[in-house]
C-alpha cells in the first residue's frame, strides 16, 4: 500500500461518521494547547520565535517611504500602537468597495492609493513581514469579528464553503476541524484550525505563512482544485474562521508544528 493510498484509507475511517457539526463556544480552542511545551516556549519567547525577523523587517518598512507619492505608513498612521487590535477585526466589509478586505489587502490598497506604490505579492516575504508587524500589535486581544450587515453575506459564504467536500478525498474542512479535533492522523494532533495566530511561523514551513497559503495547502492535501490566490473564496473563508473564533486570544505572529 502506497504511503498516499494509506492516508486516504486513514481519513475514510476517521471520518466516515463525521456529522458536521460547530464546535461549541465553550469548547473553541486556540492550537496552542495542543502544542508541546517546546514549540509554546518557541512562540511564547520573541527572542526565539523565528517569525520575530518578519516583525521586525516589517517594523522598517513601516518606517520607510514608498512609492510615487514618497510616503511611509507611518506617515499616515504615527506609531505602530495605532494598529492596536486592527488584526482582530479584519477580514472588514469595506462599504465602498461592497466587499470584505482582509489585512493582506488592505496593505495593498494603502500602498496602491495612499503610497502610490506597487503591490506586494501574495506570499512574499514584504507583505508577509508587514502583516506580521501589524498583527503584532494585537497579540493578546480578542478577536472581534465584523457584524456589520454587509459581513454577514460574506460569513455565511465561508461557512458553507468550510463545510461543503470536495475533491477527490471527497471531504469538508469541518470534518477535520469541528468533528474531528483532538483526535491523530498520522501521528499527529488535528487542530480546530483557528485562526488567531496567523500569520505564523510553520515548523514544517520553516518560514511564515499566511492563512491564504494554509488554506491553499488544505485544498492540495484534500485533492481538491485550487482556486486562484486571490480568488475570494479565501477571504471568505477567513472571515467565517474569525467569527467562529470569536473571544480567542490574538497569537500573530504564533508558532506552529
Amino acid at each position: 500500500m502506497t504511503g498516499r493510498v494509506f492516508i486516504a484509507a486513514v481519513l475514510a475511517a476517521l471520518l466516515a461518521p463525521a456529522l458536521a457539526d460547530e464546535i461549541p463556544r465553550a469548547q473553541r480552542r486556540s492550537g496552542y494547547d495542543a502544542m508541546s511545551p517546546q514549540t509554546r516556549a518557541m512562540q511564547d519567547n520573541e527572542s526565539e520565535n523565528p517569525a520575530t525577523l518578519w516583525v521586525l523587517d516589517g517594523e522598517a518598512s513601516w518606517r520607510k517611504p514608498e512609492g510615487e507619492a514618497n510616503k511611509s505608513c507611518a506617515d499616515c498612521h504615527g506609531d505602530a500602537s495605532s494598529m492596536k487590535g486592527v488584526a482582530a477585526r479584519y477580514p472588514r466589509f469595506d462599504a465602498a468597495r461592497g466587499k470584505p478586505v482582509d489585512i493582506e489587502q488592505q496593505i495593498n490598497i494603502c500602498r496602491v492609493e495612499r503610497q502610490k506604490a506597487t503591490p506586494f505579492a501574495y506570499e512574499s516575504h514584504e507583505l508577509l513581514a508587514m502583516t506580521a508587524f501589524v498583527a503584532r500589535q494585537s497579540r493578546g486581544m480578542p478577536i472581534l469579528p465584523d457584524k456589520a450587515a454587509g459581513a454577514a453575506k460574506t460569513v455565511a459564504e465561508g461557512q458553507r464553503l468550510f463545510t461543503q467536500r470536495r475533491g477527490q478525498l471527497d471531504l469538508s474542512c469541518a470534518q477535520c476541524h469541528d468533528d474531528n479535533w483532538g483526535r491523530s492522523l498520522g501521528g499527529a494532533s488535528i487542530p480546530q484550525g483557528q485562526p488567531n495566530g496567523y500569520p505564523l511561523y510553520r515548523l514544517e514551513w520553516q518560514s511564515v505563512g499566511s492563512m491564504r497559503r494554509r488554506l491553499r495547502n488544505c485544498l492540495s492535501g484534500m485533492r481538491a482544485e485550487l482556486w486562484p490566490v486571490d480568488a475570494p473564496e479565501y477571504v471568505a473563508l477567513e472571515m467565517y474562521l474569525m467569527a467562529r473564533a470569536e473571544g480567542l486570544r490574538m497569537e500573530s505572529p504564533a508558532v506552529r508544528p
